[in-house]
């Protein structure tokens, strides 16, 4: 008889507004395609507004809040850009002591586009090479690590992406990483 094997749960941290929808949604579907199941994370419960860009697309609801998941939980996190939202992310301690033990967790951990700025806050960068939205090389550098600009770079744990035309390979390469 065969088992039925049991989906992996995949964390998806935001902040309460300024998701890159786009961010969101790809890699979401392309979680659940796979077999997983994607939870949505945030500091608070309730909705998160997400953006096209600058105008608000939809609200989505909370499956769980930061302060009451373990890194025990969940098979790998994504962090979705956007401007506002990881830079609303690094100024919450519990959602950046949360990616500081997924990191070192070993994990696969996948940032998209400005999201870096939440590894840049847990300090989990230093000596690691890494790409994001072109604004974040200085920043990333900064905080010791590499930046190299293409469309996905892995290093060790870590899975990071420019822009949204990035994501049929970061989704790829997430899904490589839960195999």
């Amino acid at each position: 008889m065969r088992r039925r094997k049991l989906m992996s749960k995949i964390a998806f941290l935001v902040a309460a507004e300024g998701i890159e929808r786009v961010e969101l949604t790809e890699p979401w579907k392309a979680v659940e395609k796979a077999g997983h199941e994607p939870v949505l994370v945030s500091p608070e419960a309730g909705e998160v507004q997400t953006f096209d860009h600058l105008t608000a697309a939809d609200k989505v609801p909370v499956d769980e809040v930061v302060a009451d998941v373990a890194v025990d939980d969940f098979a790998a996190v994504v962090l979705p850009g956007g401007v506002a939202n990881p830079d609303a992310l690094r100024r919450d301690q519990k959602a950046v002591a949360f990616v500081k033990d997924f990191v070192a967790s070993g994990k696969p951990l996948a940032a998209i586009c400005h999201a870096p700025w939440t590894l840049i806050e847990a300090d989990v960068v230093r000596d690691r090479t890494l790409t994001s939205w072109p604004s974040l090389q200085t920043d990333l550098r900064n905080a010791g690590a590499s930046w190299i600009d293409q469309e996905v770079v892995i290093d060790g744990n870590l899975i990071t992406s420019r822009n949204p035309d990035d994501l049929p390979a970061f989704s790829e390469a997430l899904l490589k990483a839960l195999a």
